[in-house]
């Protein structure tokens, strides 16, 4: 099937795009010589197979059984045989591709997409037995760690309405704790996994980076991209690990190759005598701390068993945000935006209808996208086109500095821990709210996560306790691949807390 063929308009467009001066006849020529190039694309259309989405089932969630604002969209998609997760219903989260039922990404510029392929972690959450209930709602494309930019609305915190849920995997971590699903599956690009799990008062690990393949999940940037589990407790969160983990071949995060499949569930009650634990201090005491918030996670690390627990000092902990803050708005820009998701000059798995719908659809709906997605284009934009990306090189270079800093003190101590959020869920956005206060609401709490994402190493939140009845996070973080430790810490601060569970009714203080 041909590709269509440039109108001289768009032809010129392109040669002052890149400062081309052509004067009529340039342009004739320039015209037939493009023609020939594009019968190749020709030949590729016609080579590639056709791809149709399966007929799977799905319908809009009812409001009895959406109050909380936390599914995008319905479905039962069966397993084919049974397996460790027979039984279990799990969410997955909307910017992870389901074949045949709807992917809006929480955004105006992909709704209408129905995705043919499923992801490789839907692809393996069936094969071992679990049932998809359903599309859980995140952030518009993302790109919020609170829960209030997707187009369907607010996702509301299952303990105060009025407060945010964390993002953004907003609905994953709300359907979990509420008990609507038993699991969920969540993407994590800046703490996007592990605020909600924070906020909701769920367990909520990033992985490794490489540890879990990312092929069929909607990107931002491809270095920062990471896929996990969500639970309400560490050993729900290790046995889906267990199954999501390990190389498909299609995911090019993965050419550093993980480990053997590990089954974490069985090494969870591996005794940790003699943890060492690293109170990271740069983690504590922001500017944003809720004092109550970082003495609690002192505490309750404190109070481990038979740990040597002390205070480290990484000041690279301070800077490796803006690292991140560099590498997300100009990488983002380049290879969601300008990309169309995937961005070019990589191997790996592509989602060529993906891509051709949000290609067309992101200009077509532009008005509609999120404060947070509009700073990122812009900002992203100058920085690469004006800039030349030099603060990207720069940013992308100074991350083995930073992930030596944190090397050095896991050489000491067997894990770090600080506060997964410095404070508890905020108040959702208000119309009333100045554009300010809009981004510092949806972006204002990664300070502590986002680093993790730069640097690859494996870190989970898990539930510390309640201040003001709204939960606390504490985050383990671990040498890369150490993640079957991180889990079995987070399993020890799991016992001292005691019985955290969400109760039906319970309010918080809004």
């Amino acid at each position: 099937m041909p590709v269509p063929r440039p109108t001289n308009h768009a032809l010129l467009a392109a040669a002052e795009h890149h400062g081309f001066r052509l004067g009529p006849d340039d342009l004739a020529s320039y015209a037939a010589l493009i023609d020939a190039t594009l019968g190749s694309y020709d030949v590729v259309n016609d080579l590639y197979p056709a791809t149709t989405s399966p007929a799977r089932e799905h319908w809009a969630p009812s409001a009895e059984e959406n109050v909380l604002g936390a599914w995008a969209r319905r479905c039962d998609v069966l397993p084919e045989a049974g397996g460790v997760l027979e039984g279990r219903t799990v969410a997955v989260k909307d910017n992870i591709a389901v074949a045949g039922v709807p992917m809006v990404n929480g955004s105006a510029s992909l709704e209408g997409f129905v995705p043919s392929v499923d992801a490789t972690v839907v692809t393996r959450v069936l094969g071992a037995g679990a049932r998809i209930a359903g599309k859980s709602v995140c952030e518009d494309l993302c790109f919020s760690g609170s829960s209030f930019t997707a187009i369907s609305g607010p996702v509301r915190n299952p303990w105060a309405s009025s407060r945010s849920a964390g993002g953004s995997s907003s609905g994953s971590a709300a359907l979990v704790v509420s008990g609507a699903a038993d699991l969920a599956l969540g993407g994590d690009q800046g703490g996007s996994i592990r605020i909600p799990a924070s906020f909701s008062g769920a367990v909520g690990h990033k992985p490794t980076y490489g540890l879990v393949p990312y092929t069929g999940a909607f990107p931002i940037e491809r270095t920062l991209d990471h896929l996990g589990p969500i639970a309400s407790s560490v050993a729900d969160a290790a046995l889906l690990l267990t199954v999501l983990a390990g190389p498909d071949g299609a995911d090019p995060s993965q050419s550093v190759r993980p480990p053997a499949v590990t089954d974490y569930s069985d090494l969870l009650d591996v005794p940790v005598d003699g943890l060492r634990i690293g109170l990271v201090r740069e983690g504590f005491d922001h500017e944003s701390s809720m004092n109550s918030v970082d003495d609690l996670v002192r505490s309750v690390a404190r109070a481990v068993p038979g740990a040597v627990v002390e205070e480290v000092s990484i000041p690279w902990h301070r800077q490796a945000f803006h690292l991140w803050n560099v590498i997300a708005t100009d990488g983002g820009a380049y290879q969601m935006l300008d990309g169309n998701g995937y961005g070019l000059n990589s191997s790996g798995r592509y989602d060529p209808e993906l891509m051709q719908f949000f290609a067309r659809q992101r200009i077509e709906r532009a008005d509609e996208l999120s404060d947070t997605v509009k700073l990122v284009a812009m900002c992203g934009h100058y920085g690469v086109r004006t800039l030349g990306a030099a603060n990207y090189a720069k940013a992308r270079n100074l991350v083995p500095v930073a992930r030596a800093a944190y090397d050095e003190a896991l050489n000491k101590y067997d894990v770090l821990v600080m506060p997964t959020v410095p404070f508890t869920a905020s108040l959702l956005a208000t119309p009333d709210d100045t554009r300010a206060e809009v981004i510092d609401k949806a972006l204002g709490m990664i300070a502590n996560t986002a680093p993790f994402n730069v640097t690859g190493h494996p870190a989970v939140s898990v539930p510390a306790g309640f201040v003001d009845s709204l939960p606390v996070g504490l985050m383990i973080i671990g040498q890369h691949f150490n993640d079957d430790l991180v889990l079995r810490v987070a399993r020890q601060i799991e016992i001292v807390r005691g019985p955290h569970s969400f109760a039906a009714g319970a309010t918080a203080a809004v």
